[in-house]
């Protein structure tokens, strides 16, 4: 049996690399707001899980996560997985949705405060009594600290809105695993980074990148890496099947994992200069660590993990 991606999914994930290269480079993070969304739409991004009826492809979310890495590598900004991946489960048969000229944003259990609220035209909302679908001029928005400059948090707030009647479970566990496949394309591409500066920065006449200690903590990163991608391709090819909940935890706990990891062999093999506004490095550090703690924190799904094999009884391991 073969596991690998296919020639197709492969060529989906080359494509949205070339057009966030050319036009999500890290000079539009500091300028735009939603940078390579108008191309990405172009492309048929945004309708990639919409079923044929609703002018989407009709993918399913393994086809797709070459492509998600590859936001997660360009640290691409906006509400990327609400809107192509969550919202085709909870706003099927929408107007533009298919288009990429509707922008949702989420705010589901488990989330206290919804992602780049500010640019989404509709928000989906989970209450007590269930999903909640607000429009952008029924809410009322009050941003809140975070560390992400290109996924600003927010407290939501509304007196209208319309009730859905879709379950949250499929485009909660999708949405998940998602966020862990950018978690596995921001770890690459701090990975590719730090190795490139490790190569070029000297000290005591020689490349930081010869010292063992560097070495084995680039090492390190790029074990946990390679260790949790297949994790998170598990998880999408699982994601409606009788193991989804523990394969999706597993998917989003090592791939957070991974990145925080990353992000902190980054920050110490640059040193300081790698907190500074001047260089690019820190927006990969700011989107390691707000994905991380989206849709579950790395803590809370390992606890998930533990119940769901050891069925909570820890008393047979100590």
């Amino acid at each position: 049996m073969n596991f690998g991606f296919t020639d197709e999914q492969l060529a989906l994930g080359a494509t949205v690399r070339d057009v966030l290269r050319a036009h999500c480079p890290p000079a539009a993070l500091r300028s735009e707001r939603r940078p390579a969304w108008e191309q990405l739409a172009a492309l048929g991004f945004f309708g990639l899980l919409l079923p044929p009826e609703d002018d989407g492809l009709g993918l399913e979310l393994a086809d797709i996560l070459p492509a998600l890495e590859e936001t997660g590598r360009a640290c691409l900004p906006g509400p990327v997985v609400e809107t192509a991946v969550a919202a085709p489960y909870l706003l099927a048969g929408t107007p533009k949705l298919a288009s990429g000229a509707v922008c949702v944003s989420v705010l589901l259990p488990g989330q206290v405060y919804a992602p780049a609220a500010d640019l989404a035209d509709l928000l989906v909302v989970a209450r007590a009594d269930g999903l909640r679908l607000v429009t952008k001029e029924s809410v009322r928005l009050a941003p809140r600290p975070g560390v992400d400059p290109g996924r600003p948090l927010f407290e939501v707030a509304f007196d209208e809105s319309s009730v859905l009647g879709c379950s949250v479970v499929p485009a909660l566990r999708r949405a998940t695993v998602a966020t862990a496949a950018q978690l596995i394309g921001v770890a690459r591409e701090l990975l590719d980074v730090t190795v490139g500066y490790a190569r070029v920065r000297t000290q005591f006449g020689a490349a930081i990148g010869s010292f063992q200690a560097v070495k084995h903590q680039l090492a390190d990163v790029a074990v946990a890496v390679d260790f949790a991608a297949p994790l998170v391709y598990r998880a999408a090819l699982s994601v409606d099947g009788p193991t989804a909940s523990r394969d999706v935890s597993a998917a989003k706990a090592a791939a957070g994992e991974a990145a925080v990891l990353a992000a902190r062999v980054a920050l110490q093999v640059h040193g300081a200069i790698g907190y500074t506004e001047e260089l690019d490095l820190r927006f990969w550090l700011a989107r390691a660590w707000s994905l991380s703690a989206a849709y579950g924190t790395t803590a809370a799904h390992r606890t998930r993990l533990r119940t769901a094999i050891l069925g909570g009884d820890l008393r047979r391991y100590p």
